[in-house]
């Protein structure tokens, strides 16, 4: 089969990979079509040792698996665990010791023609839900997650950074809860979907200092994390969404005398993303700006990467 393959931080189209054999709980899915995300940027440039085929964000139909799957259109959650460790017993399979992460840490994912999931993993795509608006319930899912982490008040000031992929999902989904949301960026014809939206936006150089009780951090640079972090009042709480390839530098002493709390934010539950998806309470169909097939799998990469880019997808089965 076709994949995207990464080794030693170089990507290249392959055509000589075997079709996997899922193993026992697996199943193997023939992926019709997936997304590029900011992580696997960072994987490319060097985030993370990953050897393998990229891709975690998903839809594709069951070809091999449990009766009521097969030729049902899912999506995946990606992380395979082991429901042994301490973590997968009490209830935070997430961060499971032995975990396997599609695309990402020790699995192949979802820039190839089929991949294998746990059956466990899989969720069905609502009919009413076209496959390219589906591609997005991964990153909807970890926009949610913030929501389970952190309680958002109507009375809250909540401050969104970043107007990428990731920080226009997270805008959508915390205005669902009616808190007094800001969220800013860089570019004005991005922050134009999210004022389509009723949602009140700015630029970057428009933040007040200390005057928001929330910050949710999306934008993966130090200009997003410091400006996340200088608008927070005394006792604010500062959510960090993105993946960063390097280090990180700030005044860490800010943190103490203002009480800052710092909560790192990843990966969410499927089936509420999926609900939202097909209510229609987002919209993401203004967030591609390019499809692909997988043999132009490096040109999209590349597209990927381009200033002011939203998401790229890959159209593959």
């Amino acid at each position: 089969m076709k994949g995207l393959w990464l080794e030693n931080n170089r990507l290249q189209l392959r055509t000589d990979i075997p079709i996997p054999e899922p193993p026992q709980g697996e199943a193997l899915v023939r992926v019709l079509c997936a997304g590029i995300c900011n992580t696997d940027i960072e994987l490319k440039r060097g985030y993370y040792p990953y050897n393998g085929i990229l891709g975690h964000e998903f839809v594709g139909v069951v070809e091999q698996g449990p009766q009521y799957l097969v030729n049902q259109r899912v999506v995946g959650e990606i992380n395979a665990v082991c429901g042994q460790c301490r973590f997968c017993r009490s209830g935070q399979p997430t961060h499971c010791e032995n975990r396997t992460v599609l695309g990402i840490v020790n699995r192949n994912g979802a820039f190839a023609d089929y991949l294998t999931l746990p059956i466990e993993n899989l969720h069905p795509v609502p009919e009413n839900i076209p496959t390219e608006v589906a591609t997005f319930t991964e990153p909807l899912a970890a926009a949610l997650e913030i929501q389970q982490q952190v309680r958002l008040r109507p009375e809250d000031r909540v401050l969104v950074v970043g107007d990428g992929k990731l920080g226009q999902l997270v805008a959508q989904t915390i205005a669902l809860t009616g808190c007094e949301l800001l969220a800013v960026g860089r570019h004005q014809d991005k922050l134009a979907n999210l004022e389509d939206r009723g949602i009140k936006t700015g630029l970057v150089d428009a933040v007040k200092d200390r005057t928001f009780d929330i910050s949710v951090e999306c934008t993966g640079n130090s200009e997003g994390f410091a400006t996340a972090l200088r608008a927070l009042r005394p006792r604010g709480t500062l959510v960090l969404k993105s993946t960063y390839a390097g280090n990180l530098s700030f005044n860490a002493s800010s943190l103490v005398v203002d009480e800052i709390t710092l909560i790192g934010s990843r990966c969410g539950s499927f089936q509420p993303a999926l609900e939202l998806l097909a209510q229609e309470r987002v919209n993401v169909k203004p967030l591609i700006h390019a499809r692909y097939p997988l043999t132009e799998g490096l040109a999209a990469f590349e597209r990927a990467q381009g200033k002011g880019v939203l998401k790229v997808l890959l159209e593959i089965g």
